[in-house]
């Protein structure tokens, strides 16, 4: 477990930059040829609304909707690449259908368009698959990820904006958490294990935990037993000491 088990490839970036291309070329197409997408969207308890769960994470509304997408987008893609290659497409692939499923089933009787419900799926993967693992660097991408898209929690209430399907962000927020569940952690993502978490960890032969007895309580030891302890660790015959001796010329030579 090293830090050469994160490797860059041309994926980090090829990945994101095409996924969101995608989205600015239907985009383009949908203004250009004055295409109707809409349609195409997630319409909640219907069969004909079924089809955008495939389609609704591609269709924007305008151009504002599709930048304010995009940006996260180029950053979480990057992110679960660099750290979850493996796991990538399948969150991806996932994420789009069970979050686009789930938005079916809970939502408005309207079309819920955009991709925010994927990016709230891997908000959601990245922080609570980087907490489960335990792994520092894991742990700290976690924190990043709240620290830049922490407030996006707020999106997932219906009191806050009626505008917004908050029923997509919750359902990505949900479908996020139990992907993180379902898809192993990487190898290099072991959590660290101290000595004294070791089932072979004697206590009475640490030279630290020798200090405290059985209920944690620090032992105080006399002043001589300690300077007894000083000086023989300093002069233990099992660590070789060295002198050098250097003569004073006497000041008549």
């Amino acid at each position: 477990m090293n830090d050469n088990n994160f490797k860059f490839s041309n994926a980090v970036l090829v990945l994101p930059v095409l996924f969101v291309l995608f989205l600015w070329v239907i985009y383009w197409f949908q203004i250009r040829f004055d295409f109707d997408f809409y349609q195409y969207g997630i319409y909640p308890r219907d069969f004909s609304g079924l089809q955008g769960i495939l389609f609704s994470s591609f269709i924007h509304e305008n151009l504002e909707h599709l930048y304010n997408n995009s940006i996260p987008l180029l950053v979480l893609l990057a992110a679960l690449q660099f750290f979850y290659p493996k796991q990538t497409f399948g969150v991806i692939g996932y994420g789009i259908l069970f979050s686009g499923l789930l938005t079916w089933i809970i939502g408005r009787e309207n079309y819920h368009i955009g991709a925010s419900g994927l990016i709230y799926v891997l908000v959601s993967f990245i922080f609570f698959k980087g907490i489960q693992t335990r792994y520092y660097r894991l742990v700290a991408l976690s924190l990043s990820v709240i620290l830049l898209y922490g407030g996006m929690i707020w999106y997932v209430f219906p009191e806050v904006d009626a505008s917004i399907s908050w029923e997509g962000h919750l359902a990505g927020l949900i479908t996020g958490f139990v992907l993180s569940l379902f898809y192993k952690a990487p190898e290099y993502a072991k959590p660290i294990v101290y000595d004294w978490q070791r089932p072979d960890f004697n206590a009475e032969e640490d030279a630290f935990m020798k200090h405290f007895d059985e209920n944690g309580n620090f032992i105080v030891k006399e002043k001589e037993e300690i300077e007894s302890e000083s000086l023989t660790s300093y002069f233990s015959p099992s660590v070789p000491v060295y002198y050098v001796i250097t003569k004073k010329e006497s000041e008549d030579k």
